[in-house]
């Protein structure tokens, strides 16, 4: 499935109703599952309906950092955002993925 930027944004927890989607490097996450987590008053619900990625590479929970855009990130953040990844790979299922 293709979702646009304000698409995702539709899967931010907010609807109980809808899924939870998180997206990293353009694929969408099925995050349900993590509910505690990526839903409304979770630690990491600002990352939900929404590529995540700059702010997972830059290990920041800062507003400004949840964005696609990874200019100027360093080696060792694409590294930690590649490892944020695996482990998304591991623990939620792709949906789809963002489109511009």
């Amino acid at each position: 499935m293709e979702f646009t930027a304000e698409q995702l944004s539709q899967y931010n927890g907010t609807d109980e109703s809808k899924p939870i989607y998180v997206a990293i490097k353009g694929r969408v996450f099925d995050v349900t599952t993590g509910k505690s987590f990526y839903g409304p008053g979770g630690d990491y619900a600002m990352f939900a309906g929404k590529d995540a990625s700059r702010a997972l590479g830059k290990m920041s929970k800062n507003e400004e950092d949840v964005s696609p855009s990874l200019e100027g990130l360093s080696e060792k953040e694409i590294n930690t955002l590649n490892d944020w990844e695996t482990k998304f790979e591991g623990k939620y299922p792709v949906v789809g993925r963002v489109v511009s």
